[in-house]
């Protein structure tokens, strides 16, 4: 896997032109939209009716489909790095610790992807532990913890595969606000 430079950076020098600076700019403003939309989606499913969720296992299931992701995350990880290194990409004392024949880019991808799904999803395993424990959720909250964990894996998707920043940026902060919305709906339950 190449590099990418679809950030709008130019990959000779970083330096952006006009040109690169318009194209990021249209960009952006899809993101947007598509975080419009994302809000709006989530203001229409909250607004509904509670409606009584099933069996724990209807919260249960998102909740293991996100560890099965950041298991497989770590799997892609793994394969990557020790391919690297194989392939002398990489340098096994980069990996000591003392950063000494940095490996190509694409490599470290899947192991920020991974690290990326041990930090916001914490609240996510958090709220879905409380919800649990004191039977405080509905189906709106199931689906909001099944739209948390989609994003999550296009996160994840979009940082492995091509690393576009302006679609990854999208995909966390639509996973960020969803798992907002989850908060404040259990916090409205329960307090």
């Amino acid at each position: 896997m190449p590099p990418s430079t679809h950030d709008g950076a130019s990959p000779d020098n970083g330096a952006q032109t006009p040109e690169d600076a318009r194209s990021l700019l249209g960009q952006y403003i899809q993101v947007t939209l598509a975080l419009a939309a994302l809000v709006v989606g989530l203001v229409v499913l909250c607004s509904r009716p509670p409606e009584p969720a099933g069996a724990p296992k209807e919260l249960i299931q998102p909740v293991v489909a996100l560890v099965a992701l950041t298991a497989l995350v770590w799997l892609l990880m793994v394969g990557f790095r020790n391919m690297a290194v194989i392939r002398g990409l990489a340098s096994m004392r980069y990996f000591r610790g003392t950063f000494v024949g940095v490996p190509p880019e694409w490599v470290e991808r899947p192991a920020r992807a991974f690290g990326n799904l041990l930090e916001v999803p914490t609240l996510f395993y958090a709220v879905c532990a409380f919800m649990l424990v004191t039977g405080k959720y509905d189906h709106t909250q199931v689906l909001l913890a099944w739209v948390f964990v989609a994003l999550r894996a296009l996160h994840a998707l979009i940082h492995i595969a091509w690393n576009f920043v302006p679609f990854r940026f999208a995909a966390f902060v639509g996973g960020c606000v969803t798992l907002g919305v989850l908060w404040v709906r259990f916090a409205q339950q329960s307090l």
